[in-house]
């Protein structure tokens, strides 16, 4: 008994990075998730170099990037609205089930030799549904596995831990399936992963939010959420830096085969490590969010790790050596994962609760959906002016736009106080 006490008072520690894993119900997600998000990396290095064997496009690559995100520019913020209204737990077993179903009918197009770049676009877009579906209920469905809001922000950063240890591992593992099996057995690997995350979905005990209707159609609560969004001027300057970020700084992601191929001479394995090392700086950035006790710092910590992203993502694009393109990748996805997620954790403390799901989807469209549009338009702008200068001048804006943020944080501040945080 004693043991089982010291146990659960080391999980209550203000400072311990696991401590949202003392509920039950989060504890099956986050394990659930640790097995299933791989498979999402995996796949995601096998479809960029797939992409890339099939065409040698970088404009195809940001076209099949667009093609995979732009459905959370049109849905993500009707899916907030639906997230307010509907059963969380429910929805998201559905919208994993349509992203291993894709998973699987991709892997059997590769190995029977007949896939066609039509065939890429559409599984992207039958797959950008989806997620754009699951990101607003799966962080709206964190406040019912969460049910302590002084756990919440461990929470969020513990999900952008998990993301980015499937960063980590995934890509260099997604390299070597692909040396050994082709792009086809990473599809399949990451249909099979889905089965963890479902499994611990259904095996959950979750006491599902009241969902208390509004009287009001989709439309009027569509623009309701985004008047309280706009309305809120910290949470629309959040919001705006987000949207900032994500167009002209994350579509870089959709150019690292040609780094790989082009600037460093390499293979599927070189794309595999730099992606890597994107995650390996993501992850440290996460685990320093996991244990951070207070939330008084957040605001410039969203400047200084947009500088670092924006500062990092610039020098990386002339670098010719691996080892310096390894270091300085880890600078930028540490400032990546860090910006993202202090943003995320502002919004989910500040926002009102009725307005929780709508919120969560215009965070979650400011950088899903906006970032295709970067895709597509920086994937033109590289076929002129090449991928290295495109990427130069895109790690320079996303440092000006932090700048931009650091004279905002005492309005952030301020009502930061006002909400007692």
């Amino acid at each position: 008994m004693n043991r089982f006490t010291d146990i659960s008072s080391y999980l209550n520690r203000p400072g311990f990075a696991f401590r949202s894993l003392r509920h039950r119900n989060y504890r099956y997600y986050f394990f659930g998730q640790l097995i299933s998000l791989p498979g999402t990396w995996i796949q995601n290095i096998a479809l960029g170099w797939l992409v890339y064997r099939l065409t040698d496009s970088a404009f195809m690559l940001g076209a099949v990037g667009f093609a995979g995100q732009i459905p959370a520019l049109l849905l993500t913020p009707v899916a907030g609205v639906y997230a307010d209204r509907t059963n969380r737990r429910k929805i998201l077993i559905i919208t994993q089930s349509v992203s291993m179903l894709v998973a699987f009918s991709v892997s059997v197009l590769i190995f029977s030799g007949t896939v066609e770049i039509w065939h890429i676009l559409a599984a992207a877009i039958l797959n950008g549904i989806s997620i754009a579906f699951d990101t607003p209920y799966r962080h709206a469905f964190l406040v019912e596995m969460v049910t302590e809001k002084k756990d919440l922000p461990n929470a969020i950063a513990l999900n952008s831990t998990l993301f980015n240890t499937a960063r980590f591992i995934g890509p260099p593992l997604g390299g070597l399936l692909i040396a050994l099996g082709g792009e086809g057995l990473c599809f399949l690997v990451n249909g099979f992963s889905f089965l963890a995350v479902i499994g611990t979905l259904l095996a959950m005990n979750v006491k599902a939010t009241a969902i208390v209707a509004s009287g009001k159609s989709i439309f009027s609560d569509l623009l309701s959420g985004l008047k309280y969004a706009w309305g809120n001027r910290p949470i629309r300057v959040l919001l705006l830096m987000v949207i900032t970020t994500s167009f002209t700084g994350l579509p870089y992601q959709v150019f690292m085969p040609v780094f790989a191929r082009e600037v460093l001479g390499g293979d599927a394995q070189t794309l595999g490590f730099l992606t890597g090392a994107i995650g390996a700086g993501a992850l440290t950035g996460a685990f320093f969010l996991a244990s951070r006790k207070g939330l008084s710092e957040i605001p410039r910590i969203v400047f200084v790790s947009a500088s670092m992203f924006g500062i990092g993502l610039a020098a990386f694009s002339h670098s010719t050596s691996f080892w310096l393109s390894m270091g300085l990748l880890l600078i930028a996805g540490f400032g990546m994962v860090v910006e993202f997620a202090s943003s995320n954790t502002l919004l989910q403390t500040m926002v009102d609760d009725r307005m929780r799901g709508r919120v969560v989807a215009l965070y979650s469209m400011s950088f899903m959906g906006i970032t295709p549009l970067g895709s597509l338009t920086l994937g033109s702008v590289a076929e002129t002016t090449g991928v290295q200068n495109t990427l130069l001048i895109s790690g320079l804006l996303c440092f000006v736009a932090s700048l931009i943020f650091l004279r905002k944080i005492p309005l952030i501040r301020n009502a930061m106080k006002k909400a007692g945080l």
